[in-house]
């Protein structure tokens, strides 16, 4: 197990390596400048010097072995400081390119926990919601509850986020007054960004739990345990759940890492300072260092929570050896 988790961590550091770098050379390469001057500034000396006071001069391979930290960085003051030499290796993110005065370590420490608490209030909310649907669904098959579950679940992939997030604003806040239209504060306001964000989530996990324990039901050692007098109750939670939980699993790892890092429909329809619309900016701004640190955010997570996955199979499944 720990040799599984060692290998797992060398194997993090390479896939961050190779999406900072694919990252950074795409917006490297990408027409438009992430410098935004007037026209008066917007001469060739003037974009040269901003290029070099962020170590965005010389040819593409020397900008990012600087960005990364294997090679040394411009010097801008004198004595320069140690945050001048420091790269990516060195948890330096650098500073923002639009933003100006803020670094992408700050601006990600503000809105990631915003973005991670709606992700994992949602996940929870859809893999509970999803789970349970799903079950009832496959313990009910072919019965109104079934085609009622899936007709919902169906509907909820049907209607993207950013009409069902201004419908329930519009039943929730503005006709019942229940909840807040939006902002970020109490708990009130998580309720209904969490809701929409779950939404489809919730589907997915329902039909894909639904078509896993059909499939489980139908094996002999179900039948065994009925046949030993067990209730329904306990086949489903100590026999059919573990093994037909697997697949959900599976999609869990990923869906989280998605989740956590926010969305970015969500947090606009509900004005929430999340990461999602930092992230999207960056790459329209071409702020490589903005945009390099949210990849790197993401990756992070999507390596972690797909580890998480792995651990999860051998804990509900020990007859799976990780190799």
């Amino acid at each position: 197990m720990f040799g599984f988790i060692a290998r797992r961590c060398v194997s993090l550091f390479f896939v961050l390596l190779f999406a900072v770098t694919l990252t950074f050379c795409l917006l490297r390469l990408a027409p438009g400048s992430p410098f935004n001057l007037n026209e008066k500034q917007n001469t060739p000396e003037a974009v040269a010097r901003e290029e070099r006071k962020f170590n965005l001069d010389g040819p593409l391979w020397w900008q990012w072995a600087r960005y990364i930290g294997l090679a040394r960085r411009n010097a801008v003051e004198s004595p320069p400081t140690p945050r001048e030499f420091g790269g990516l290796l060195q948890g330096n993110f650098q500073p923002c390119l639009k933003y100006k005065d803020r670094g992408v370590g700050e601006l990600l420490a503000q809105t990631l926990p915003i973005s991670a608490t709606l992700g994992a209030a949602a996940l929870l909310i859809a893999t509970v919601a999803g789970v349970w649907l799903g079950c009832v669904a496959a313990l009910r098959r072919h019965t109104w509850v079934d085609a009622a579950a899936m007709f919902g679940a169906l509907a909820a992939i049907s209607i993207p986020t950013f009409v069902a997030g201004p419908a329930l604003v519009l039943l929730f806040s503005l006709k019942l007054g229940w909840l807040p239209v939006g902002g970020w504060g109490g708990l009130a306001n998580l309720i209904l960004p969490a809701l929409t964000l779950a939404g489809p989530a919730i589907a997915y996990i329902a039909r894909l739990t639904r078509t896993s324990m059909l499939e489980v039901l139908a094996q002999d050692f179900v039948r065994t345990a009925h046949a030993k007098g067990l209730s329904e109750q306990r086949v489903l939670y100590r026999h059919v759940l573990k093994v037909g939980i697997l697949p959900v699993v599976s999609f869990l790892g990923p869906l989280a890492a998605g989740m956590l890092t926010g969305s970015l429909v969500i947090e606009k329809v509900f004005s929430l300072p999340g990461m999602g619309d930092f992230f999207v900016n960056s790459v329209l701004n071409r702020d490589v260092f903005l945009c390099g640190g949210s990849v790197a955010v993401y990756c992070t997570l999507l390596v972690v929570m797909n580890l998480f996955v792995d651990i999860a199979y051998k804990w509900l499944d020990p007859r799976i050896r990780l190799q």
